[in-house]
């Protein structure tokens, strides 16, 4: 268990604070760039740090950082429901995913706020601990972008698989699902069996392995027959086999499926993710805790997936100050199953932000520093600002020209 040495901000409860301003910091790391918020407040010393990254819409998200933070100044930041109220209810229309990222940001960087002013770590103002630590997974490369969606020859992927093992990961998740398809042709299937094949017998029954879909199937038909071919293997899960507000047609799938089936990474909200769960369209839900409105929001959704039988495994390829909010999550929450992270994702990933997480085999140990234990070196960060995305969706076109989902 990791403990500090010395709060990090003095404590002040009982003294009134008052926000004073919020603003962004963006870091390229190449596949995406980080969006970090800073909030900060009228008391010396006393600001937190989130985290609101979106691929490919960092510049849209920071502007509406920026139209949210008039409705924030002279709040006290510890009010946290009041203050995403404000930022929801305010907005008059529904924000959508850009504005919620927006707010999910701001949230986090208050909950850092209100745990350095009591000397607490996050997780126990989330209602405390239920565990003694957190299982995460990764990617192939550990992140890196080439790897994770650009792996579909046998070799490479053994070959990947077996590095991440050897990094200490006891489960790991891979992106080999074609693009675009309405039936899952002969050799389409029998490719992707073979590439299970391969990683299966490449890491072991030891080590759990999650495919990811990316809602590339155009059908539920399409999706079947891959998994079909995925089942003998054993997979822990089939991640978003059909595209989100597929609701009828992933129940259709997590009924005939004999292994789990994952979803929930680009659901907005309880209220998105309520019908999916009425209807058990999945065993495993995944908020990202960046994208639909912050930890109360992800608590919620935990809540109501608990009392469906439904586990939560949040969905996280974004930066290390994600990483660190949903470690306080993880750690409070009861039915939680398993973390992704991509700590590789650019070799200076540690450089920028200093983090609470430490690893051991394939779990973060808790920690019991106040607040969420980040601070961000602005200077570093500023040696690696803003540049466009890599585009990598413009890869989902097909042979003959049609553009498919990513």
């Amino acid at each position: 268990m990791i403990r500090d040495t010395e709060d990090i901000a003095p404590r002040t409860t009982g003294t009134p604070i008052r926000i004073t301003g919020v603003k962004t910091i963006v870091v390229n790391a190449e596949m995406r760039n980080w969006i970090f918020v800073k909030v900060l407040t009228d008391q010396p010393g006393l600001y937190g740090w989130g985290e609101a990254s979106l691929n490919w819409k960092t510049r849209a998200v920071t502007g509406a950082v920026e139209d949210l933070e008039p409705i924030l100044l002279g709040r006290d930041p510890r009010d946290i429901e009041q203050c995403a109220r404000a930022m929801n209810k305010f907005s008059y229309y529904n924000l959508g995913m850009v504005g919620v990222t927006a707010i999910s940001g701001i949230e986090h960087a208050l909950w850092d706020i209100f745990g350095k002013s009591v000397g607490l770590p996050v997780w126990r103002l989330l209602g405390g601990k239920v565990r003694e630590r957190v299982r995460v997974y990764t990617h192939l490369g550990l992140g890196d972008m080439r790897s994770v969606y650009e792996t579909f020859d046998v070799g490479s992927l053994k070959e990947r698989a077996a590095a991440v093992v050897e990094k200490g990961y006891d489960a790991l998740k891979v992106v080999f699902i074609p693009y675009g398809a309405y039936t899952s042709a002969i050799p389409a299937r029998r490719h992707v069996g073979r590439m299970m094949q391969a990683l299966r017998d490449t890491v072991g029954d030891g080590v759990d392995i999650m495919i990811d879909f990316h809602g590339r199937p155009a059908s539920s038909a399409a999706a079947l027959g891959f998994i079909r071919e995925l089942e003998p293997y054993r997979p822990m899960f089939c991640e978003e086999p059909v595209q989100p507000g597929e609701t009828e047609a992933l129940r259709q799938i997590a009924e005939r499926a004999e292994c789990p089936i994952a979803s929930g990474e680009r659901l907005v909200g309880l209220k998105e993710f309520l019908p999916v769960f009425e209807k058990r369209a999945l065993h495993i839900a995944q908020p990202d805790l960046n994208h639909t409105g912050g930890l109360l929001e992800g608590k919620r959704i935990a809540a109501a997936a608990e009392a469906a039988l439904i586990g939560i495994a949040p969905h996280n390829p974004n930066g290390p100050l994600a990483g660190v909010a949903a470690l306080h999550f993880d750690v409070s929450t009861p039915n939680f199953v398993i973390q992704e992270e991509m700590s590789g994702a650019v070799p200076w990933y540690d450089d920028v932000v200093q983090t609470p997480i430490r690893r051991t085999g394939s779990h973060w140990e808790v920690p019991e520093v106040a607040g969420f234990g980040i601070e961000v070196n602005e200077a570093e960060a500023a040696k690696h600002p803003f540049k466009p995305e890599v585009m990598h969706a413009m890869s989902a076109v097909l042979p003959d020209g049609t553009i498919v989902d990513w």
